[in-house]
């Protein structure tokens, strides 16, 4: 693996190459660290890379690493930058015949998504998207028991993503995290929305299957001198007739990564809660069960991503590890010449243009006050 972004002071980079890490499938080999060489050399001496492996710039490693034998060169590039610098290397790297793991949302816009997704298409290479709550067991047999049919048709989803970090003006007391996010020329045209509304409606389509078809928003920057969102609140029509509510902020004070899912059928629903993420309840009229990972009781994809006995709890960590075991599986297959196994899933380009349609429908809606409600158009 090379990466780009990711220095000492990045806090997401370190959860990048300790995820992919964690299961002695991938090598971090090289990387261009930060956009100041001293700093993109400083992170690769504390990460005991050879210097001649850590680069001044993505083109420069792109260029360098293509040159090396194979076998020697990088498989894989990894990109955990903030997001207008999603795109750049991401079509470098594959265009010069590297796979590529990306952070979300997948662009800083629509219209770069779109386009880097038909170059992942030409190109044939793998590509992932660290929607990272997809790789929790306890979704993967949510989404097992909406497929199997045991809660019916689906009537309705609610989901919600409160934080409360951006309850004040971060951005102006030298938070580097605070000032990239609530940055339009970093960011891109969503706050609130981009960062974690997109984790959201991701997590509603996976466990459900279901897609978002119109939608109904209502954003609000309720910290003033704010350039985007921290705040916003969405009605859902599903393909399938399906309502649904998602709501996501970042001024809900008190809160820290309250992810939370319910999904409700015509036989029963289920309730995920990311800080509590080894336990799905299972609802009907007659009561509830509480489900919890006992590999052999769940569903054979849940298992797969399950590794401790039951009663030992596993988390954020191990929940992005399985997005890089999963993809390293992938590229394994890529280069054998074979079909990688479906039930060692991550998300794909496919559900990065899914998160920046969301995005810009979302925006579209919540601007026009005279329409009720917004076709979801890709």
């Amino acid at each position: 693996m090379g990466m780009v972004g990711g220095g000492l002071d990045a806090f997401i980079g370190a959860v990048h190459r300790r995820a992919a890490g964690f299961d002695g499938e991938i090598e971090l080999v090289c990387g261009c660290f930060s956009a100041s060489p001293d700093k993109s050399k400083a992170t690769g001496h504390a990460l005991y890379l050879p210097e001649d492996r850590v680069y001044t710039s993505f083109q420069e490693m792109i260029e360098r690493e293509k040159a090396l034998p194979e076998g020697e060169r990088m498989d894989f590039l990894s990109i955990v930058t903030p997001n207008h610098m999603h795109f750049p290397p991401a079509k470098m790297a594959l265009e010069n015949g590297f796979h590529v793991m990306c952070d979300k949302p997948m662009t800083l816009n629509l219209a770069e998504a779109k386009e880097l997704a038909a170059i992942v298409e030409k190109s044939g290479l793998v590509f992932g998207l660290t929607h990272n709550y997809t790789g929790y067991p306890m979704v993967k047999e949510a989404r097992d028991m909406v497929r199997s049919g045991k809660l019916g048709k689906i009537r309705k989803v609610v989901v919600e993503y409160p934080q409360g970090w951006l309850s004040k003006d971060e951005e102006h007391n030298d938070y580097k995290q605070a000032i990239w996010r609530t940055d339009p020329a970093r960011s891109g045209a969503a706050g609130c929305m981009g960062d974690i509304g997109t984790h959201a409606e991701n997590l509603a389509e996976y466990v459900t299957g279901l897609q978002i078809a119109e939608l109904c928003a209502d954003l609000t920057t309720f910290v003033p001198g704010r350039q985007l969102d921290d705040d916003g609140n969405v009605l859902l029509r599903f393909a399938n007739g399906a309502k649904g509510v998602l709501h996501a902020s970042q001024i809900a004070n008190g809160e820290e990564n309250s992810l939370k899912i319910y999904v409700w059928g015509e036989l029963g629903g289920i309730e995920w809660h990311q800080m509590e993420p080894n336990t799905l309840k299972y609802k009907t009229q007659e009561g509830q069960r509480i489900i919890r990972p006992n590999v052999g009781s769940l569903s054979a994809s849940a298992s797969a991503h399950w590794r401790l006995p039951a009663g030992h709890p596993e988390g954020f960590f191990e929940a992005f590890a399985n997005l890089y075991r999963n993809f390293a599986y992938a590229v394994k297959a890529h280069m054998e010449g074979r079909e990688a196994d479906p039930i060692y899933d991550f998300p794909k380009a496919a559900d990065g243009v899914r998160g920046l349609a969301f995005i810009d429908t979302v925006i579209a809606s919540s601007q026009d006050d005279s329409t009720k409600w917004t076709k979801f158009v890709e």
